[in-house]
């Protein structure tokens, strides 16, 4: 079995310059030539995971199967490279620390001092090298969150320059950095990327490959400048420019021969090339689309981040109904009665947005209704599902204070629930309803002909459910529960089969979509929505 490869990816300059489309870019093309590969993201702040951050603080917030919530990179891997992350793909400083002051209080550091180098350093060191994965890689991709210079990443520089020594030609550095373009002098600007070089050669790096992130192109004599300056071959410096599509970047990657570049460069054969044609034919079908479908987000984050994966699901899938789709960002907080068919004039659909707590609640339930009873297609995630259901409580089983407990908590019509297992928990981050449940679709459902198989497995993120007390009351007024988990009989899907394309569910399908396997439910939806 050939040894593992390893590739650190950082970024200089600034934030932002897009170092998980670069990682997932390399993950897909080693993919291409046969090889094995993971990708994971290190990030230096403080918090465990993202679970309890904000989105307008980071985005999204994944779920992996196994139901670690992580970083809105981890969303970009496995879309592009199919992989399925877990936990051990998504690692932060204070998991770190709290790792080590768990074996510090176990005593199994046996008296001795406990310190950054060689503790902290030590416990990154075998996350990077994943020695508690029994899986074999080829290449194990590491992308380091941040930027270099930060105080917060000195662990992880030291952790990847200790790396580098111990595994010699098995570890490379991909440096990604900012060439800015100065409009007022008509010139690129290399001194930025020169500076980054400079820092993390002074941390004992020297960056094997660097990646210019730039707005234009760049000539060739630029690249050849920041090649002898900063001791990099020249084959070794390739531009990432502002393209059309973050789908077209490995082909561009390719194109510039930065896969034979990482290969050359860890020992490995580099002759034949990489299989990329189901990639480069889903690009040929995105640029052939003439047809556009517009798609309401009914959400509270006017954010393009916060619903990362719902967005990237719902334009892979208008490329798979050969139509492009254009995203309209509808503000839940200002929707009421009086403006929400304004709100949603010329839209071919509406998805309700997922979230946590009150603001914007009852915009999402105006809409449900306009949708509703307007037979407008309406998808339901999460939050949204549950909105949905509040709705239909309220209009038409005629209970005006049905709510969801979350929101309150004295309501008679608890439509929406705690789970009794969630009831005595005090604690934020990480104890709700997280990751891979089962489903089992009923028979002559949307749902069951939409997924075309019976039993699916979708990831959760949530700590209420349907009240299951209301069920038959719901079933007979219109309103069907087709989706429920086996395990506990919690409701997962609800759809009302006389509308075009009603359907909720209480998971989060977005994290489960890929470029060459879109899901099924975003695919019918754009298909209905398009019509």
């Amino acid at each position: 079995m050939e040894q593992t490869r390893y590739i650190f990816v950082t970024g200089g300059v600034v934030s932002s310059l897009g170092k998980g489309i670069i990682s997932s870019s390399i993950g897909k093309l080693l993919q291409a030539h046969g090889y094995s590969i993971t990708i994971q993201k290190y990030d230096p702040y403080i918090n465990i995971d993202p679970g309890t951050l904000n989105p307008y603080e980071h985005g999204e917030c994944y779920v992996t199967v196994d139901g670690m919530e992580t970083d809105l990179d981890l969303g970009h891997y496995e879309r592009f490279t199919g992989i399925r992350t877990t936990r051990g793909n998504s690692v932060t400083t204070g998991r770190i620390y709290k790792a080590v002051i768990d074996k510090e209080r176990r005593g199994d550091y046996l008296g001795k001092t406990i310190q950054v180098v060689p503790h902290i350093t030590d416990e990154i060191k075998r996350r990077m090298k994943r020695e508690d994965d029994p899986k074999h890689y080829d290449f194990i991709i590491t992308e380091v969150g941040g930027t270099i210079g930060d105080i917060e990443s000195a662990p992880f520089m030291e952790a990847i320059r200790q790396l580098r020594w111990e595994l010699g030609s098995r570890a490379i550095s991909i440096h990604l950095t900012y060439v800015p373009y100065l409009k007022a002098a008509g010139e690129f600007k290399t001194k930025p990327t020169q500076h980054s070089v400079k820092e993390m050669q002074s941390m004992g790096i020297q960056p094997d490959v660097l990646i210019l992130r730039t707005e234009y192109h760049l000539d060739s004599n630029l690249l050849q400048k920041v090649a002898a300056f900063c001791n990099v071959d020249r084959d070794c410096v390739v531009q990432s420019e502002d393209l059309p599509s973050i789908y077209e970047v490995p082909i561009n990657m390719e194109r510039q021969g930065l896969d034979k570049a990482i290969l050359r460069k860890t020992g490995m054969p580099v002759d034949e090339l990489p299989q990329m044609s189901p990639w480069r034919d889903f690009l040929t079908k995105m640029h052939a689309v003439k047809q556009e479908v517009r798609i309401g987000l009914v959400g509270k984050y006017d954010l393009q981040d916060a619903y990362k994966s719902i967005r990237e699901s719902l334009l892979i899938a208008g490329v798979y109904n050969d139509c492009k789709v254009k995203l309209v960002f509808v503000n839940s907080e200002e929707v009421t009665r009086e403006n929400i068919a304004e709100k949603l004039e010329g839209l071919s659909g509406v998805v309700i947005c997922p979230g946590f707590g009150l603001r914007g609640i009852e915009g999402k339930i105006v809409a449900a209704e306009y949708t509703r009873t307007h037979d407008i297609p309406t998808f339901g995630i999460c939050l949204g599902m549950q909105m949905m259901v509040i709705e239909f409580a309220r209009n038409v089983l005629g209970y005006a204070d049905a709510n969801s407990r979350e929101m309150d908590a004295v309501t008679p019509h608890n439509v929406i629930d705690i789970m009794e297992s969630q009831k005595n928990i005090t604690e934020m981050g990480g104890t709700m309803r997280l990751g891979a449940y089962s489903c089992k679709l009923v028979e002559g459902s949307r749902a069951r002909a939409i997924y075309g198989s019976e039993m699916v497995q979708e990831r959760h993120r949530h700590r209420y459910e349907f009240n299951n007390a209301f069920k038959a009351e719901y079933e007979a007024a219109g309103m069907k529960c087709t989706g429920i988990n086996p395990e506990n009989d919690l409701v997962e899907i609800v759809e009302i089969p006389g509308l075009r394309w009603y359907i909720g569910g209480q998971f989060h399908p977005e994290y489960s979509t890929s470029v060459l396997n879109p899901h099924p439910l975003f695919v019918d939806f754009v298909k209905v929505a398009k019509g």
